[in-house]
């Protein structure tokens, strides 16, 4: 709250960008952790609610006859025009809002302040939701090819790896140990993701500091190790996710790629996605395209071709699909890296793990493929996030096209997937917001040096009660898009512009709602309508049977049944429960001594022409009629009897 100038600001207005006439005025809050615009006019209350967190820039306008105009950039592509009456007062809130957006240390992020009403026996159990040792058991791990090693247990031979790594059974703690040191950041060749089918494997690292000419010979028995895991193949991949010239420009530094010289029986493969720069510049100017007020079709299309966004999001895929068809066709081992392999080897081996196993398709295996690809593998999250004030270039969007990418595979297999667009779509949000815990930090250790599990609450849980509002109806498990690989098509005009991201803010674009939003709707209406339908058939056959009970009752009562002959077209009845069971039968079967006995109104006429001595009930329609019991000597005696009986009387 220190850091607040001015908590609120009067006759505020908020302006739409499709309308410079049409403005909203209200009142401007600034609290520790949220900016709340309230529209106070007559009759209306609606409210703007935007995390600090989530804030990328504030930047100050030019002066107009409104106001002093604040122009505010989110991390979730939202953006907000406000104009405020006076000069210091926007001053203020400018101020206020670029220190609250950028926080210096990790305590001042949002998730060590939200506090929902949850006990600490309940967070820990959120934590404990996903477990990757599970995912890895459902792979088929450990097995005798592969072994969880304990080298990296405290990180103290790769800082930025999780503890618990697989690794070639045949690799010695030496041989591991020595191929660290000649990696990048000390990230060593380590399983992603094992086919159990064929003994395939995806394993992912950092670039080797070869230079022009040094080598290593444990990193080099690594790879040997990597390779023979996998019996059925003669040969491995290692896939360079950089361009080539990238690459040849490390080894200045020391750094670069394996030599095939030096490594045997591998095939080394370019694959040419640019790095952290590029990617932020490229999302930067198809934001700018976005933001466009008014473009012209030629200048949207132009300005996004220019911009590169899709052109780089194909080159993932295509990277991705090398790999699945390595592993799912050829039954070739792969070694993925780029620089230090947290960022482009992320996307392609989380990427390929989606075309590969169906399980990722899921809601909960896409939640356990990022946590283990991207949270337990150490992307960079609060850097390339900024989520602290800290280098602007350390700042790129990779998991923005991680995510595009699973989009666009989503388009073209609609079934496939069991998460809609819309989970994505909260998934990149939170990862902004800082709400949650998951995404704080940079690598598994910070995360537990700053306590997380003990001082936040985790996503994953609150994504999987709120699973419902998720599900995609197109989803069919049994479907062929469903099981196995999913091949996909890089084709240029199979791309499309994700505007449901980019966009969904901008409430002047109509329509907004898609196919899924409107089969969503359809299938929520058709349950409401199942469940009303429900309630009202349990309704009636509750009524039915009350009423069928009292006129029982009735009829146990005044009725006095004596025993019939099957002549006489009625049949016995003889106990009471014979009338309940039986009463809403429309006729009653003839000539079966077992059969309950029915007396419906229409037979009331009938009987009461018989003159037993008897006393006729008018309300209920129903006769009492004295009989015989049927146990009588003299039913036993003469067959005849009841039949005398009925012509006497």
């Amino acid at each position: 709250m220190e850091h607040i100038l001015l908590p609120k600001v009067e006759n505020v207005r908020i302006l739409d960008r499709f309308c410079s006439s049409r403005c909203r005025v209200g009142t401007l809050y600034l609290t520790a952790t949220h900016t709340i615009f309230v529209q106070n006019e007559a009759g209306v209350r609606n409210e703007t609610w935007v995390l600090h967190s989530l804030v990328c820039s504030v930047e100050k306008l030019t002066a107009t006859d409104l106001g002093y105009p604040l122009l505010i950039h989110c991390k979730n592509f939202q953006v907000l025009h406000f104009v405020i009456p006076r000069e210091h007062q926007c001053h203020d809130v400018h101020v206020s809002l670029q220190r609250l957006s950028q926080p210096e240390c990790y305590e001042e992020l949002y998730c060590f302040s939200y506090k929902p009403n949850v006990d600490k026996e309940e967070r820990w159990q959120e934590w404990d939701f996903l477990d990757l040792k599970a995912d890895y058991s459902r792979m088929g791990l450990p097995n005798s090819l592969w072994k969880l090693s304990p080298v990296n247990q405290h990180y103290k031979v790769s800082d930025t790896y999780p503890a618990d790594l697989f690794v070639p059974e045949s690799a010695t703690p030496l041989v591991v140990v020595g191929s660290s040191k000649f990696r990048s950041r000390g990230r060593f060749p380590v399983l992603s993701y094992y086919s159990k089918e064929n003994n395939a494997a995806i394993c992912r690292s950092s670039q080797p500091l070869s230079g022009f000419s040094a080598r290593c010979l444990e990193d080099e028995q690594m790879l040997e190790a990597i390779m023979r895991s996998n019996p059925r193949s003669d040969f491995m991949y290692v896939v360079d996710t950089r361009p080539k010239l990238n690459a040849i420009a490390n080894r200045a530094a020391g750094k670069g790629y394996e030599n095939e010289d030096n490594y045997s029986n591998i095939k080394f493969q370019f694959i040419g996605i640019e790095n952290i720069h590029v990617m932020r510049n490229s999302q930067q100017k198809m934001l700018e395209v976005c933001e466009l007020r008014s473009p012209s079709m030629s200048d949207f299309l132009e300005g996004l071709e220019s911009s590169g966004w899709l052109k780089h999001i194909k080159a993932i895929l295509d990277a991705g699909i090398f790999i699945t068809k390595a592993v799912a066709e050829e039954g070739v081992s792969v070694l993925v890296h780029c620089s230090d392999g947290w960022d482009r080897t992320a996307q392609v081996c989380s990427l390929a793990c989606v075309l590969l196993d169906p399980y990722y398709r899921t809601l909960k295996g896409f939640m356990v493929l990022i946590e283990k690809d991207w949270v337990s593998f150490g992307h960079k999250f609060a850097h390339r996030c900024n989520h602290l004030d800290g280098d602007p270039k350390e700042v790129s969007p990779i998991i923005d096209q991680f995510l595009e990418c699973m989009w666009q595979l989503m388009e073209q297999f609609p079934c496939a997937f069991e998460f809609s667009e819309r989970f994505l779509i909260i998934i990149h949000s939170h990862i902004y917001s800082c709400q949650y815990g998951n995404f704080i930090g940079n690598n598994q250790r910070d995360r537990v040096e700053l306590g997380v599990h003990e001082r936040t609450h985790s996503f994953w849980s609150y994504l999987w009660q709120n699973r419902l509002d998720f599900i995609n109806p197109l989803y069919r498990p049994d479907h062929t898009q469903t099981q196995g690989v999913l091949r996909p098509s890089t084709a240029p005009y199979c791309f499309k512009f994700w505007r449901a991201l980019y966009n969904r803010f901008d409430h002047g674009m109509h329509p907004k709602q898609s196919v899924e939003d409107y089969l969503r709707t359809i299938q929520e209406e058709t349950q409401q309508l199942e469940e009303q339908l429900a309630s009202h058939k349990q309704k009636i056959a509750k009524l039915e049977l009350e009423q069928g009970w009292n006129v029982a009752m009735k009829v146990a009562k005044n009725v006095t049944v004596r025993p019939l002959n099957s002549r006489d077209g009625f049949t016995v009845a003889s106990i009471p429960q014979d009338y309940t069971r039986d009463f809403s039968s429309s006729h009653c079967e003839k000539n079966t001594p077992d059969s309950s006995l029915i007396i419906m109104q229409q037979d009331v006429k009938q009987i009461s022409e018989l003159n037993c001595s008897s006393s006729s009930d008018q309300e209920s329609g129903v006769a009492d009629v004295s009989c015989r019991s049927p146990l009588s000597e003299d039913s036993t005696q003469d067959p005849d009897s009841d039949e005398a009986a009925y012509s006497a009387e």
